[in-house]
């Protein structure tokens, strides 16, 4: 009889343990569950880490801002533990990463996986420290910006006069300025209702997110760069709670770890870059007009905005760091994977 209370207990204990190590993962991010980000990368990582854990780890998905806040809150609510994980755009809030902002410069970044790789390693050399309380599981860039018109088409550098045009970013404001636009920055989620106020004449945004944001029904024209390099574009980021992921035990870390780095960044943009395709596909079956800027004026735009570099160069140098240094690297790491 006692042998049989004590082996009832032990294995009570043990289920007890077993349940303890059971965790659930609060993720956030600030779109629609029907987003390519979502369906395409944050759900099938979450169900690779409860495979690879049998079902020890699990997340809980929290899509559109659904704990609360606006977008440029999520990073602090990663950080505060109010989230365990988030997806967000560094760009929502500026000057919180200065260095690894370099690839959101014009004409940097090339194709979705070969940049993700490149940011992944910058970061690594050069800009961990920007993420201290974080624990990085991957970094790339979203796919390239389009600008996307409600109802004038965009062909050469003087079409940017006097119009109104939603900017991604700090960057993407003042290139946006120097090539003769009004730029009005705003979060993804606004940027339907100011299309269809007339708040905005154009956004730039990546293919990705146009259906999400429903931006080809309330357009007509986009434009894109040709030549092989963006416009411009965000760096993205996929981050944990430093302090969750410290509490976790040893083989759920090496889970975390095992799906995080250089590849997971490359995967997270391949889900961008399969978005991009369904997001042109969907413009261009509402038969909306896409052009594409010729080499020669792109050349013209190129050597228009090279005041951007120049002073983002001269404002990461003020801060003490190298700046011409850090660009040359991440154009150098860019133009190696773009050729792998």
């Amino acid at each position: 009889m006692l042998r049989k209370l004590a082996l009832g207990l032990a294995a009570t204990a043990v289920m007890s343990s077993a349940q303890a190590q059971e965790v659930v993962l609060k993720v956030a991010h600030f779109l629609p569950p029907m987003s390519n980000m979502h369906a395409g990368f944050i759900v099938p990582w979450c169900d690779k880490i409860e495979a690879e854990s049998k079902g020890r780890m699990k997340c809980q998905i929290y899509p559109a801002m659904q704990l609360g806040g606006t977008p440029p809150q999520l990073l602090n609510q990663v950080r505060d533990g109010v989230a365990d994980i988030v997806w967000t755009i560094p760009g929502y809030t500026p000057g919180r990463f200065p260095v690894s902002e370099v690839f959101e410069l014009p004409f940097v970044t090339t194709t979705h996986e070969a940049t993700a790789r490149a940011v992944w390693d910058f970061i690594d050399e050069n800009a961990a420290s920007e993420f201290e309380g974080l624990k990085r599981i991957a970094n790339w860039v979203v796919g390239p910006y389009v600008i996307h018109l409600r109802d004038k088409e965009l062909k050469t550098l003087d079409d940017f006069r006097g119009m109104k045009i939603r900017a991604p970013s700090r960057l993407g404001n003042r290139m946006l300025t120097v090539l003769g636009a009004t730029p009005v920055g705003m979060p993804v989620p606004q940027i339907a209702e100011s299309l269809s106020r007339g708040v905005i004449d154009a956004a730039i945004v990546p293919w990705e997110v146009v259906p999400a944001t429903k931006t080809h029904e309330l357009t007509k024209y986009h434009a894109e760069v040709s030549g092989g390099y963006s416009l411009t574009t965000a760096t993205s980021i996929y981050v944990m709670n430093q302090k969750k992921y410290d509490s976790l035990p040893a083989d759920l870390k090496k889970i975390i770890d095992d799906n995080s780095g250089r590849e997971a960044s490359a995967l997270a943009a391949t889900a961008f870059r399969k978005g991009d395709e369904g997001g042109r596909a969907a413009a261009s079956n509402r038969g909306n007009q896409i052009n594409q800027i010729p080499p020669e004026e792109v050349e013209r735009w190129k050597k228009a905005v090279q005041p951007v570099t120049d002073e983002w160069i001269a404002d990461v140098t003020s801060k003490g760091y190298d700046g011409r240094k850090l660009y040359d690297r991440a154009t150098e790491l860019v133009k190696q994977y773009s050729k792998d």
